[in-house]
């Protein structure tokens, strides 16, 4: 029988506060190694991570020398369904039960003296060494005046937040001018208070996730069905299936500044103008017209080439299935000049699925 597929559970995990999903190492590794640079010297804070099961934690503990890194700090939480599942509290120096903990390094040593630092070493430093992990005073929420605190002594947070809170989340990192490698879901795009960060140029796409599918491990306890598609479980671990993953960071890139080669001209005929607003609609991103000097409608897809050199972006339209229902009504659409933010485009009577509105900054003749 064939199985059934669903993207229902990130919304479940919202509504329920279900929002324990840990990044696999190889994930995190595909996207860092192309920030080394940008870490040395660094102190960096992963305040969404429970240290004994956030492979974020695991990443920069045992790269520590490597990246060269002036400080790590991790905090977990109270009521983490995972505290001592991959080191026994009792094995942690300075740790009081589940008491949520503040785990602090500014060094690794070679443990084993076997010429490698790895996980084994940075647990040897958890179990010996008294001043590396502290109780913490209240919940490890991020919003917590404790953690606020740890945030303004941090450099770079990188962390996978709960994409329930995600608005928030942003916004905080914003309001403390924190360098920070993040994920969320794709639609985050949409909301329009991450859209002002990506249009004033302070947050942008990272580079390997793109919006593609990735597999999530959720605490033992979250509810899942191993016989659909978007769940299993291997090796007694729980994954779940997210659609439409990507990094967001104000890290810089080479890539953010590599013009997307556009070959197209412009006619009438192809590229047809909205209903409701002076722009053309291009429905693919290749197809973008190497001439054209006015406003135009692209996907959003175009933030995972977007260089803010070669383009100008005016503002979001949202989502077709937002408001085919207020056309269909006879309601108006506008630009939400707060947050240049177009309700929707409409071509043909008909509404688009959602368009970033742009302008080439220098056109070919």
């Amino acid at each position: 029988m064939e199985k059934k597929s669903s993207n229902k559970n990130l919304h479940k995990a919202g509504a329920a506060k279900k929002d324990e999903f840990y990044t696999q190492l190889v994930d995190i590794e595909n996207e860092l190694k192309h920030y080394k640079k940008q870490f040395c010297g660094k102190m960096v804070y992963c305040n969404c991570d429970d240290p004994f099961e956030s492979n974020f934690f695991k990443y920069f503990a045992a790269n520590f020398n490597e990246l060269k890194l002036k400080k790590l700090i991790a905090t977990s939480y109270a009521g983490s369904p995972i505290v001592g599942g991959q080191l026994s509290l009792l094995e942690i120096k300075g740790s009081k039960g589940k008491q949520p903990l503040k785990i602090e390094i500014s060094e690794v040593p070679d443990a084993n003296k076997d010429g490698a630092i790895d996980l084994t070493d940075v647990k040897s430093l958890l179990k010996h060494n008294a001043n590396v992990a502290t109780p913490l005073k209240g919940s490890g929420d991020f919003r917590s005046n404790e953690c606020i605190e740890l945030l303004k002594q941090a450099d770079v947070v990188c962390t996978n937040p709960p994409f329930s809170l995600f608005r928030e989340y942003l916004a905080q990192l914003i309001e403390y001018n924190k360098k920070f490698l993040i994920i969320g879901n794709v639609n985050a795009i949409t909301y329009k208070e991450c859209f002002k960060f990506i249009k004033d140029n302070k947050m942008w796409l990272g580079l390997t996730m793109d919006g593609r599918n990735k597999w999530f491990q959720v605490p033992d306890d979250y509810p899942i069905n191993d016989n659909v598609a978007n769940s299993r479980i291997e090796n007694g671990k729980k994954y779940l299936f997210v659609k439409g993953c990507v990094w967001f960071t104000n890290l810089d890139t080479e890539k953010r500044h590599q013009n997307l080669d556009l070959y197209k001209k412009y006619t009438p005929e192809e590229y047809p103008k909205y209903d409701n607003y002076d722009a053309i609609e291009v429905s693919k991103v290749s197809d973008i017209p190497m001439d054209y000097r006015g406003s135009m409608g692209v996907p959003i897809t175009l933030l995972n080439r977007y260089n803010p050199e070669q383009f100008e972006i005016l503002g979001l339209a949202n989502d077709k299935r937002e408001i085919d229902n207020a056309f269909i009504q006879g309601d108006e659409f506008y630009l939400d000049e707060q947050h240049k933010r177009f309700v929707g485009m409409v071509l043909n009577k008909k509404a688009t699925y959602a368009r970033i509105l742009i302008k080439i900054k220098k056109v070919k003749r």
